[in-house]
């Protein structure tokens, strides 16, 4: 790889770690993902798709567009936040259809240790939400921009990672 196509392949790794770290910790404190973050993303992806990217632009906006359709429909029901969705199909292009498996089992595994922090951070909720049948639990939610930007960052840094050695 040329050097100046180098240097633009790692800041853009490292713009687009910055900008999810920024969603997240943004879904930390209050439970809102800025659409600034969503739109950084995926202009940060058109960057990627001209100089690190090794999936083809159709697999990407297919996937995309799977992920929106789906998250779309889980907002519906009440169960993902819009920020949530808009998130989830902007780090998709990303992934294109080869890598969004592994995207969201990246997604998944993080959501789960985070509930788990959670319940570990406060064990006599566990016995409430056992008693309650689940409701009542997390009334704030579960910060999900997080795990969809650590699935972000890792589905980014893995191939990166991998080429230095």
């Amino acid at each position: 790889m040329p050097p100046l196509i180098e240097i633009a392949y790692w800041a853009t790794i490292v713009s687009v770690c910055l900008v999810l770290g920024t969603a997240g910790a943004n879904d930390i404190r209050s439970r809102r993902i800025p659409n600034w973050t969503v739109l950084a993303t995926a202009l940060l992806f058109c960057a990627w798709f001209f100089v690190g990217s090794s999936v083809p632009l159709l697999s990407s906006l297919g996937a995309a567009l799977l992920v929106f359709v789906c998250s779309f429909a889980l907002y519906s029901f009440g169960i993902v936040g819009a920020g949530d969705s808009k998130l989830a199909t902007a780090v998709a292009l990303f992934a294109g259809f080869p890598h969004l498996p592994e995207f969201i089992l990246y997604m998944s595994l993080t959501g789960g240790l985070i509930v788990l922090c959670m319940l570990l951070a406060d064990p006599a909720r566990i016995f409430v939400m056992m008693q309650m049948r689940g409701r009542g639990f997390l009334e704030r939610g579960v910060p999900y921009g997080v795990a969809i930007a650590a699935g972000g960052v890792m589905l980014v840094l893995m191939p990166a990672m991998q080429k230095l050695t």
